[in-house]
């Protein structure tokens, strides 16, 4: 009999601590992110930096409750840059419960899921392909387009050109990666050196992954250059500039890049190469990111020693931020049970004008704008440190002089 009944306790308690369990997860409240990454391919030294920002805003923000008691669940897969790796994936996860925001790590990524996330009514966030928004939808841009962002560069270096005292018109060139991020920038960037009198010279274009780019830069170089604005992700940049620095072109040629040009770690092998290169961002690099106390603080607690420290950490935690502040909104709408991933990409147009901790401009979604934000500063190389030459400055707006179809 009492063995019996020991068995029976036995089950009871074995039940019960199930049920308690199920409820326990029942209770949970969870929303999803899910990142299509690239953290081995050729723009992991982006990727990888800024998702560590991203992630570890979202510890912090789950360490402390949440938002309204809802946690965030960090999805990061490894796409190698690679479009089809990344559809797959995006087939893969579509179902996630709850699962909100999508960031498409690259141009051609953004495009290829893009279809998708319409048909899902979900929202994505992609790098600053000016495409969408021309054609505005559920796909969102980390900063100002490409095209904006390279025509502020033009603005800068016709400035130059005037304060050195040159007469007629600066002759641009332009090289990059042989790929639809590649391409974007001169949709809207080529009509704007038109319009105020550049003359660009025709791109060099050459695959990701290339180690020389001699050719391409001395064909630039013989066409007559004055500046050069240089394309890719960093290490890219770097090495071309490094390689223009080998045939002495540095010399007689000022080097410009975009968002995705030399950081801090990438001087560090280059410094002497890389002297003089000028940078259009639209989030703080070099020592505006590390006199950024709020990003510092984060990079301190999470990964310890700054020797490390990249400065596109502090464009993950604005991604966080911008996820966090939709999510508040879409909460205060919806509620939990009733939270879907359509109520996220409305709540991401009412973030008109949200401060980021000085990381970037204010935010400028709305419901006729996918623009992150919409200014840019201009750093330059000096003596090793990425320091501004600019305050914060509206880009113009190329994408509305190209005529996407």
């Amino acid at each position: 009999m009492g063995k019996r009944l020991g068995m029976f306790l036995t089950v009871v308690l074995i039940i019960s601590l199930g049920v308690a369990g199920l409820t326990g997860f029942a209770s949970a409240k969870e929303v999803a992110y899910l990142s299509l990454a690239d953290y081995t391919g050729p723009i992991a030294g982006l990727n990888v930096p800024a998702d560590m920002g991203l992630e570890d805003f979202i510890k912090e923000v789950n360490a402390k409750g949440g938002v309204d008691g809802v946690t965030i669940k960090f999805i990061g897969i490894d796409t190698r840059y690679d479009v089809a790796r990344a559809v797959s994936a995006y087939k893969r996860y579509r179902r996630t419960p709850r699962l909100l925001m999508v960031n498409s790590i690259s141009t051609g990524i953004g495009k290829a899921v893009a279809r998708l996330i319409e048909r899902d009514k979900r929202a994505q966030l992609v790098p600053g392909d000016g495409e969408f928004q021309a054609h505005i939808g559920r796909t969102f841009l980390w900063g100002p387009a490409y095209q904006d962002a390279f025509a502020a560069t033009l603005d800068w270096i016709l400035d130059d050109w005037k304060k050195k005292g040159k007469s007629g018109p600066p002759v641009v060139g332009y090289i990059s990666w042989d790929n639809p991020f590649g391409r974007e920038h001169l949709r809207g960037g080529k009509e704007y050196a038109e319009k105020i009198g550049i003359k660009l010279l025709p791109p060099e274009f050459f695959p990701p992954g290339t180690l020389k780019h001699d050719v391409y830069l001395t064909r630039l170089a013989n066409a007559g250059a004055n500046y050069i604005h240089t394309g890719g992700v960093d290490p890219t940049p770097t090495n071309v500039i490094r390689d223009g620095f080998g045939l002495g072109l540095t010399k007689t040629i000022q080097f410009t890049t975009d968002y995705w040009g030399p950081t801090a770690l990438g001087i560090g092998v280059h410094a002497e190469a890389l002297e003089g290169t000028v940078i259009t961002s639209f989030f703080q690099r070099g020592e505006d990111a590390r006199n950024n106390a709020f990003v510092t603080d984060q990079w301190k607690k999470y990964r310890g020693s700054m020797d490390k420290f990249n400065e596109v950490y502090g464009m993950g935690m604005s991604w966080g931020m911008t996820y966090v502040a939709g999510l508040e909104k879409a909460l205060k709408t919806a509620g939990y049970d009733k939270l879907e991933a359509d109520d996220m990409y409305k709540a991401y147009q009412e973030l008109t004008g949200m401060e980021k901790n000085g990381i970037q401009g204010p935010c400028a979604y709305s419901p006729k704008s996918r623009l992150g934000s919409k200014v840019v500063k201009i750093y330059q190389v000096k003596a090793g440190k990425i320091v501004p030459i600019t305050d914060w400055r509206e880009a113009p707006n190329a994408v509305g002089l190209h005529s996407f179809k």
